[in-house]
């Protein structure tokens, strides 16, 4: 399961919720018909539910699924995660990935040198942030996923090459 974002608050009396949104193209998970809920982005109990509507709301997003019809039913819905499996999700374009593909990948330097194994994606507002810790789990780096540091990203063999030294 991929985690999309968080229902955040009910909004108005009709069953939608708010949405805060971990991706950045939200308008294309309308083409996913099944969301499933969960009470933690590591929750093997997901609950599936139809997707109704989804719509752009000032800033952010709003959502409306089957059997959500009042705000009560909406209230219920506060605080859980929503996640697709990874087979649903629209493809990406050649240099764009998604967070979950990146959780887990090595980082090495353009040395070659180990600096660990990203752990999370941090968003910041000017761009996302990889978390990287090393294999004790002792050392954190935050290295900004931009084109000056991150010089590639093989998913399929595991790896993130940065420019970045060790003892930064």
């Amino acid at each position: 399961m991929v985690v999309l974002g968080r229902i955040v608050a009910p909004y108005g009396v009709d069953g939608w919720v708010k949405l805060h949104a971990f991706g950045d193209d939200p308008a294309a998970w309308r083409k996913m018909p099944r969301w499933w809920l969960g009470s933690e982005p590591e929750t093997t109990d997901w609950s599936p539910l139809a997707l109704k509507g989804l719509r752009l709301h000032g800033k952010g997003w709003v959502a409306k699924f089957d059997g959500i019809d009042g705000r009560s039913a909406a209230e219920r819905l506060d605080g859980l995660y929503f996640a697709v499996p990874r087979a649903d999700l629209p493809a990406t374009a050649r240099d764009e990935f998604y967070w979950g593909d990146l959780v887990g990948l090595r980082v090495v330097n353009e040395a070659g040198e180990a600096l660990g194994t990203v752990a999370s994606l941090i968003e910041t507002g000017a761009n996302q942030v990889l978390v990287v810790k090393d294999e004790a789990g002792q050392r954190e780096r935050l290295l900004p996923f931009v084109a000056d540091i991150v010089k590639d990203v093989a998913v399929a063999e595991g790896c993130i090459r940065v420019a970045w030294q060790q003892d930064w």
